[in-house]
């Protein structure tokens, strides 16, 4: 049997509804990561998965496959090594926030990041838009910088999960982002190669994420909890609403800029602000540093409220070639665009609903993403003062600005946006944040 039929015949399992046979997922990740499977069968995997599913059993001989394609990472630190990892939304910059604040309350973060994907920002991309910052550090840099300074966003190295790199980019420009067998593999391979004794999921539902509804998401929070701790991995999932930006920024510098108004408390986002906490947390009572996830939000905030977070963030960014004075000069270090337009409301009365999928769909279409694998992205570019829902507006008041490289890339986003804001004569009820817990 050729190693092309081989591929062949597992897709067409796949595609038939059939578990694949014993040891040919494994043989595909190899293939993946090989590259013996070329961009096309890759992607006629993935969409077969994404239309037929792969069944619990398959889910985790795939996840277990990806996560043995490369290095597996071990640790011998004086504290826990958690993380945390979010199923991506619009303006959701709490990696930036969090992993310093776990830190500066003795953990240890390697925190393996991906790049935008869909409508959704990516960790790595807004990190990059510091200038020098690099996030493409391989294992033996990731050692030495959890050693010196607790913490570390990176890049999923080609020694880790190489399987999952490989498919994570076909994913992005295949339109088979959706599959919660895929979305599982890819998050739990990596996470389970970083040798892990804690993880925290932030499984996001609603119009800006990938799982439209608190169903949908309550079956991948299922998925994922199951497969990690399946796996030997503690592991607790929160159901967060996405039916709106997290943040009042979208885009790469512009979250950022969100980020440090924080650390510095010269600005706090509410919501972002709360979700950092709970998901700290949990993640602390995850590894013993709190006796409970309400003792661990306290500590978390406590760190944020003092300003260690900022030092540790701050030390994180010069350890991986960022500015060392960014923590003091940070306005004058992000770029900006140089077009600022206002996106105003059609009407008086109250934001009743958001396309939040639009809005990040619109900053990627102005740059601030990637429209298929390789586009360089603008980090300037993007909108900041979103507002929210049940805010009360005026006709002709910004419900956004729009960072813009261009005046015609910020008229097409105001066309973009209008369709994406409903308002309305009178308020209606705003979903909570966290919608609930799988353990």
């Amino acid at each position: 049997m050729t190693a092309e039929f081989e591929v062949r015949q597992i897709i067409a399992d796949v595609r038939a509804g059939l578990p694949p046979a014993p040891g040919a997922l494994a043989w595909f990740a190899k293939g993946l990561a090989s590259g013996a499977v070329s961009d096309a069968q890759a992607g006629a995997f993935a969409m077969a998965v994404c239309i037929k599913g792969l069944g619990e059993g398959a889910r985790v001989a795939l996840t277990r496959a990806m996560q043995q394609s490369g290095m597996q990472l071990q640790w011998d630190l004086p504290g826990p090594v958690l993380d945390k990892h979010s199923t991506g939304g619009v303006g959701d910059c709490v990696s930036l926030l969090l992993a310093p604040a776990l830190a500066a309350c003795g953990a240890y973060v390697p925190m393996i990041s991906g790049r935008g994907l869909g409508h959704t920002g990516g960790t790595l991309d807004k990190l990059e838009s510091i200038p020098g910052l690099r996030c493409d550090l391989g294992a033996g840099a990731l050692r030495a910088q959890l050693d010196q300074v607790r913490c570390a966003i990176v890049a999923a190295s080609p020694e880790i999960a190489p399987a999952d790199r490989r498919l994570y980019a076909i994913r992005d420009v295949t339109a088979t982002v959706d599959s919660i067998d895929l979305i599982t593999a890819s998050i739990l391979s990596k996470k389970l190669a970083a040798g892990l004794e804690g993880l925290v999921l932030d499984v996001k539902c609603g119009s800006g994420a990938f799982m439209k509804t608190q169903e949908e998401a309550q079956a991948l929070a299922r998925a994922l909890v199951s497969t990690a701790q399946g796996a030997g991995l503690m592991t607790t999932a929160l159901i967060t609403d996405m039916s709106q930006p997290l943040a009042a920024a979208a885009g790469n510098a512009l979250e950022v800029i969100e980020v440090m108004e924080t650390l510095t408390g010269n600005s706090v986002n509410a919501a972002l602000w709360d979700l950092v906490t709970a998901l700290g947390g949990e993640a602390l009572a995850l590894g013993g540093l709190a006796a409970d996830a309400q003792d661990g939000a306290a500590r978390i905030e406590g760190a944020l409220q003092r300003g260690t977070a900022a030092e540790y963030f701050g030390r994180m960014i010069v350890a991986q070639g960022g500015p060392a004075d960014f923590i003091d000069r940070w306005p004058d270090r992000l770029p900006a665009a140089p077009v600022l337009v206002e996106f105003a409301s059609p009407a008086s009365g109250f934001v009743t609903e958001i396309s939040t999928e639009a809005v990040g769909r619109t900053v990627v279409q102005l740059g601030g993403g990637r429209l298929r694998d390789g586009d360089k992205i603008n980090p300037s570019v993007g909108l900041s003062h979103i507002a929210g829902l049940g805010e009360a507006v005026e006709a002709g008041q910004p419900l956004a600005m729009i960072h813009a490289a261009t005046v015609t890339d910020a008229d097409a986003a105001i066309a973009r946006l209008s369709r994406a804001y409903t308002v309305r004569e009178s308020a209606e009820p705003v979903p909570a944040l966290v919608l609930g817990k799988i353990t």
